[in-house]
């Protein structure tokens, strides 16, 4: 079936579900693959659910059932039907990349967007090569922007993304060392994080620019740039200053004075870039810093919790050297009499990975925090000082935790999900 032929359908059945066990009335089921499960075989149960159609790419699940639609490849028709419903709907697109803080950047930025547009954008972290095209085909004609997260782990998967997106503007919120695995280097992180500029570069988009980064600007020549940041430079659309963090983000940016709910002066670079484009797109400055102010973290994202013993800042949702860094820069910051660390390892750095583990080992060290906990084998297998605790898992954290927990605390949590370390909170 041509895609101008599956569009048509879509328009009848506008909710597309991969999931055979969420099936609304009348939606459409897109039958794709994974490692472990094959979702032709689910087909027949969806279209059993509510499902209107079901979208296979082999034959022998469809039978003469004309509520079937055999296609080559369903991943490739779900990710072209997204695209083409982008174009048919000519909406502008912010895409959004960047080693760190693209989420916490995408939701500040949908929320400035928001208080003057209808505005759509991806929800959660759902920016992968699936996630991307079922959030465009959210979209309706109701919508005036949208605001499109995407991620990579390899090479060549943020062009994949933006052939589906097709942006008209585009920010990279950084880049750093982090699935080092998959990408072989630090410039492979650059050269794929890069791929939305060239995109851009080609189609005559616009970027936002933090213009504090010498890495993206050396990667945007001949693009349009709008430009942020926190140092002096007359090209600024927008200047931040931080005023304080302890714990929470309060800055300024042209004369606004702000008090947010974001742990983290790196946060501050996500909050210019979100005042920045918003600012762009003519929303009053008053509105921009009540969106950004309002905005409250979730998801294990920067968060602080108060509980009866201790103060806990969870940010267990990622962590690559660039980010633990800066989580233990801003820590040391914060005014608090007794400071706990409890991090867990770092994934996918490859042959780096010994040494990027060495290097956090040493500057926890310098920093002198007055109890240091590191989770995983890597920290394990990595030369501490001898007062450091290691604990091979969070199950081993937890077990002394139960036991006796630590009181009248301030405690960075800090790991990425696989670790669990959002598990912990709870125990503290």
């Amino acid at each position: 079936m041509e895609i101008e032929q599956l569009y048509e359908i879509f328009r009848e059945h506008p909710v597309v579900t991969t999931d055979s066990r969420d099936c609304p009335e009348g939606s459409l089921f897109f039958a794709l693959k994974g490692e472990t499960f094959d979702g032709n075989a689910y087909a027949g149960a969806a279209l059993d659910k509510g499902c209107s159609y079901a979208v296979v790419d082999n034959a022998e699940y469809a039978g003469s059932d004309r509520r079937f639609i055999v296609v080559d490849d369903v991943l490739t028709t779900l990710q072209q039907l997204a695209n083409y419903h982008r174009r048919q709907l000519g909406i502008r697109i912010v895409g959004v990349t960047g080693t760190n803080g693209k989420t916490t950047t995408k939701e500040l930025i949908a929320a400035v967007l928001s208080k003057k547009y209808n505005t759509h954008y991806t929800r959660g972290n759902f920016n992968n090569h699936i996630g991307v095209p079922k959030t465009l085909l959210q979209l309706t004609e109701t919508h005036e922007m949208a605001v499109i997260e995407m991620g990579a782990n390899h090479p060549g998967e943020i062009k994949t993304l933006v052939n589906i997106v097709e942006p008209d503007y585009g920010i990279i919120t950084n880049v750093g060392k982090a699935h080092l695995l998959g990408f072989g280097s630090f410039e492979g992180v650059i050269r794929t994080k890069g791929e939305l500029y060239d995109f851009l570069r080609d189609h005559q988009g616009k970027i936002f620019l933090n213009n504090d980064n010498p890495h993206l600007k050396g990667i945007a020549g001949g693009l349009e740039a709008i430009r942020y940041g926190q140092q002096p430079d007359e090209g600024l659309s927008v200047r931040g200053e931080l005023i304080d963090c302890s714990p929470f983000l309060h800055y300024r940016w042209n004369g606004h004075e702000v008090q947010t709910h974001l742990i983290g002066a790196y946060n501050l670079d996500n909050a210019l870039a979100a005042a920045t484009i918003g600012q762009y797109f003519d929303v009053p400055a008053d509105a921009i810093s009540a969106a950004i102010s309002e905005y409250v973290p979730s998801n294990n994202r920067s968060q602080l919790e108060k509980t009866a013993d201790n103060t806990i800042i969870i940010d267990a949702y990622n962590a690559n050297p660039t980010s633990m860094i800066a989580a233990l820069q801003n820590f040391q910051l914060i005014h608090a009499e007794h400071k706990m660390c409890i991090l867990g390892q770092m994934g996918e750095l490859g042959d780096q990975s010994a040494e990027e583990h060495q290097k956090i080992v040493d500057l926890l060290h310098k920093m002198g925090f007055e109890k240091v906990w590191l989770v995983g084998a890597e920290f394990v297998n990595t030369p501490c000082p001898p007062e450091f605790v290691l604990f091979n898992n969070v199950d081993e954290v937890k077990q002394v935790l139960a036991a006796e927990k630590p009181k009248g605390m301030t405690v960075l949590v800090k790991g990425s999900n696989s670790t669990r370390m959002f598990e912990l909170p709870e125990y503290l």
